[in-house]
């Protein structure tokens, strides 16, 4: 019982983590391949101490690793099944506007 309730906070982390547009939005932009700072800036266009803080958050929790070459550091996702969980995320969003809409046509139409 103690076990599953540890899992339960760890998974709550995770989730807070993931609560942020622009943490889904660097996760995005990291989905074909490492990226460094300086590139993040380029594709997401918001301030480089911005970018940098949302990485540390996420490389501290597990989210994202690193590798350094040189003076650049590569930041890339620690485990493919995290854009899994972001895309059925995403589904199950897309889905609900879906009903949503359905509903709303339907409410109009009367």
């Amino acid at each position: 019982m103690k076990r599953q309730k540890t899992i339960y906070e760890l998974q709550a982390e995770i989730c807070k983590i993931l609560a942020s547009p622009k943490r889904i939005e660097i996760l995005n932009a990291l989905k074909d391949g490492e990226k460094t700072v300086s590139e993040l800036v380029e594709i997401l266009n918001i301030p480089k101490a911005n970018v940098s803080q949302h990485l540390a958050i996420m490389r501290h929790k597990g989210v994202l690793k690193t590798r350094r070459k040189g003076v650049n550091i590569y930041y890339s996702i620690s485990h493919s099944k995290i854009i899994d969980a972001c895309n059925m995320m995403k589904e199950v969003l897309s889905e609900q506007l879906k009903e949503k809409s359905k509903y709303i046509e339907l409410v109009s139409s009367l």
